[in-house]
């Protein structure tokens, strides 16, 4: 019999948890679970992104909890593809004996008003042969920490194959339904089925609140009906897409990824799907992700414009503009670097001390401590985002922008501080430079949207700060060793954050200055085309151990390249970026030593920057073709 969870043997950690790349996503935009290509549901948490798992097997084997669905056979040969621009992924199982495949998928969240209630569904078919399929069902509710107690419903005479199980936890019930019966393992559920080519059964995994109502009992022409609802729901929004580029596939399931990291009621994006996964096996980078980075949210926003998904890049504009407004009249910081999904500031980390971690990666996090650091590169970002909005008519209305023009007179006087920077590391404040780069383009877009609005503003002072900066920036951060502008004042590390420099138009894509800066680089950073964020040994962090690449930073690599008019370079580092992707398209935050992925998984920063760099390629790359012919 195929086993899978605690009842197994003690083995080696490798063979305890699967590769992080290992997985395909699935999500109802306001949740998501992590698939194995073992057909494992091995994360889970509900009824929002950031609560406590249901499902946490990847960072905890014993004690994490898991829903296999998968055939016994465990020599079967396992693949996994997304159905055809869509959210809903299928994990086949192929042996001698038979071919067969587990649906998975989430009805999509379609009211925008937050939920208790979650569902997923997960599809059994027989292709050829007879196929076998286990079924164990063990949640571990609140990151593991709290019992549970299993009810076993009887067979109901109005659908004698109908099965079914409740499990209550505290605040907390779910209720697994099944074509097949199930028997009792202590407080958890395991069944089997056999079925012949052509036939197929079911598995539906609803959590609610606890005195919410039963699901609705299955059906067969109901499951059916609803997997290929769920299918054109997809289908459909990726059809408004514009982008006619020449890599549809890798942008259009970058495209979906965001929008599945995005929590529906708000609009707001979450970085990661996941927690506590390492950037360095063993290590204790191992930080939760499933909140929304102001920083990450507001460059999503010309990325989604680009391909014309213009309701998702509007109504975050209008999150943005919110947190600004809950700050309107206070003292101190006008933003914070990253909120919970609904805007809450609060995010109290915490160390889950009986999770052992993925692969033994410790202490394994839930919340992050980085949201009380200082980075002021966040007000140009959402400066630029609310620029980039206003070409589809996200204009401020009056109140707001006097919210945002007093932001941009508050930072007049404060934008000249050393603070945490973008890579939130903890090992003390500087002066980085793309803060100050940031900083400028705050104004710099704030200058343009009075101009362009004609909207009252301190244009005078705007203008003397963000000369300033610019002035200090090019003084300042430019190292006579390496030639190019740099991490921080008074230093000589590289930083790959300047890559965007560029595209933020604070330098000309092909000046001397920046040429030169992309050649130190290149020359410092990036490995086999994988480019690296800066060097910790260089420039301490704060923090033990190492990381891999930073995939972010290899598409902002192509980005520039591109722009610079490095055209054959940039697309065979693009090209070869693509296998570093997992089997359905997906990638998480690092690329490890021997490439595997490494980190939250999978990563919105990443592909939002996929998308970023697939245009401007496409866009060069064209005009290279339009020189050649004429």
């Amino acid at each position: 019999m195929r086993t899978w969870g605690p009842d197994d043997p003690d083995g080696m950690l490798m063979d305890r948890y699967p590769p992080v790349a290992d997985h395909g996503l699935v999500g109802d935009l306001q949740t998501a679970a992590l698939v194995s290509s073992q057909g494992v549901v091995d994360w889970f948490a509900a009824p929002r992104f950031d609560s406590p798992s249901i499902f946490a097997a990847l960072l905890d084997h014993d004690r994490g909890g898991y829903f296999l669905l998968g055939p016994e056979n465990d020599e079967a040969t396992c693949r996994q593809l997304y159905y055809p621009d869509s959210a809903v992924l299928v994990t086949r199982f192929m042996s001698p004996d038979g071919v067969g495949e587990v649906i998975d998928c989430m009805p999509p969240d379609r009211k925008q008003t937050p939920t208790d209630r979650h569902t997923l569904i997960r599809i059994v078919r027989a292709v050829r042969g007879a196929v076998r399929f286990n079924l164990e069902c063990r949640p571990r509710f609140d990151y593991g920490r709290a019992r549970h107690e299993l009810h076993l419903h009887q067979h109901q005479p109005q659908h004698p194959r109908l099965q079914g199980a409740t499990f209550t936890g505290p605040g907390i019930t779910a209720h697994l339904q099944s074509t097949f019966p199930l028997e009792r393992d202590d407080q958890d559920v395991r069944g089997t089925v056999t079925l012949n080519a052509g036939e197929q059964a079911a598995a539906v995994f609803t959590v609610c609140e606890p005195d919410g109502p039963m699901p609705e009992p299955l059906t067969a022409d109901g499951i059916t009906l609803q997997l290929w609802d769920i299918v054109e729901y997809w289908q459909r929004w990726v059809r408004t897409s514009n982008y006619r580029g020449r890599w549809p596939g890798m942008v259009h399931r970058s495209a979906i990824t965001l929008k599945l990291l995005t929590y529906a009621p708000t609009g707001a994006p979450i970085a990661a799907a996941t927690m506590g996964l390492p950037e360095q096996v063993g290590g204790e980078r191992n930080w939760d992700y499933r909140y929304t980075w102001v920083r990450d949210g507001s460059l999503s926003v010309r990325a989604l414009l680009d391909l014309g998904f213009i309701e998702e890049a509007t109504r975050f504009t209008r999150w943005l503009g919110e947190r600004l407004r809950d700050r309107m009249g206070m003292d101190g910081e006008r933003l914070q670097i990253m909120y919970r999904v609904d805007g809450d500031p609060l995010l109290t980390e915490e160390i889950l001390d009986h999770f052992e971690g993925y692969r033994g990666s410790s202490p394994v996090r839930a919340g992050n401590a980085a949201a009380d650091q200082l980075q002021l590169d966040i007000y140009g970002e959402v400066m630029y985002a609310l620029a980039e909005g206003h070409e589809v008519g996200v204009q401020t209305g009056y109140h707001g922008w006097k919210g945002l023009a007093r932001t941009l007179d508050w930072l007049a006087d404060s934008w000249d501080r050393p603070d945490e920077g973008i890579w939130e590391t903890r090992g003390g404040r500087n002066d980085f430079t793309y803060s100050r780069v940031m900083c400028w383009v705050a104004f710099d877009r704030g200058l343009r949207l009075a101009a362009e609005f004609s909207r009252p503003a301190d244009t005078v002072r705007w203008t003397a700060a963000r000369d300033a900066i610019l002035e200090q920036v090019m003084d300042k951060a430019w190292s006579q060793k390496e030639q190019a502008l740099v991490q921080h004042y008074g230093g000589d590390v590289l930083d790959a954050s300047l890559l965007l420099l560029p595209r933020l138009r604070f330098l000309a894509p092909k000046s001397p200055g920046w040429l030169s800066t992309l050649d130190a680089i290149d020359r410092k950073l990036v490995s086999d085309s994988l480019v690296y964020r800066y060097d910790p040994e260089a420039s301490p962090d704060g923090l033990r151990g190492s990381e891999g690449t930073f995939s972010l930073c290899t598409f902002l690599y192509v980005d520039a390249l591109a722009k610079a008019g490095r055209l054959p370079q940039a697309r065979y580092t693009f090209e070869k970026m693509h296998t570093y992707a997992n089997h359905v398209g997906l990638f998480a935050e690092e690329i490890g030593p021997s490439g595997e992925q490494l980190g939250n998984f999978p990563q919105a920063f990443t592909h939002l920057s996929l998308i970023m760099a697939a245009g401007s390629l496409d866009n060069a790359l064209d005009a290279a073709l339009a020189r050649g012919r004429d």
